[in-house]
């Protein structure tokens, strides 16, 4: 086995990475949709030290304490049913689970907070300029046509986006 200090694999590729400035490559999982309005609950949940500790492991920061659903468009349904499949939500092929990290549920005050699969990923509104996120799956969720981003932004901010402007979300 080559000596980890030589070796010149990804490590190499990330440490010289230049910003991401174009679209990624078919090898990623990708999925486009529309902004949509949720329900307005999720700062309840995302609020939750117990979730930001292990949102701090995937986003390296706090997350903003809300989603931002993104309404997938049909041809990419398939691909976020993938994602429900590894979370352990429907059944079916789990390959490719190495990418799915997972939050813990608690308990609290009698109350119970669910669990759920977080899964790295950029989202753009252009195709070009890309901001760090994750694509948050509830083990509770009814959304099976809806993803729920998560980001250490308020990315309708950022982006910025409205209900009804398309996005891009590629997995890393």
């Amino acid at each position: 086995m080559a000596d980890s200090k030589r070796w010149t694999g990804i490590y190499t590729v990330i440490e010289n990475a230049e910003p991401y400035e174009q679209g990624f490559p078919d090898r990623y999982m990708n999925l486009q949709g529309a902004i949509s309005s949720g329900l307005g609950r999720a700062h309840i949940f995302m609020a939750q030290r117990h979730y930001q500790d292990q949102f701090k492991k995937i986003l390296e920061s706090s997350a903003w304490p809300g989603t931002l659903n993104v309404d997938l468009f049909e041809d990419y349904i398939e691909n976020y049913n993938k994602l429900r499949i590894i979370s352990g939500l429907d059944e079916g092929d789990k390959s490719d689970s190495d990418k799915a990290l997972r939050i813990q549920g608690f308990e609290r005050e009698g109350k119970s907070f669910g669990g759920a699969t977080a899964f790295r990923a950029k989202i753009s509104k252009d195709n070009k300029n890309w901001i760090d996120c994750a694509i948050l799956i509830p083990d509770l969720t009814r959304h099976v046509k809806t993803a729920e981003i998560i980001s250490k932004y308020f990315l309708r901010e950022i982006m910025p986006c409205d209900n009804g402007d398309k996005v891009f979300i590629t997995l890393i």
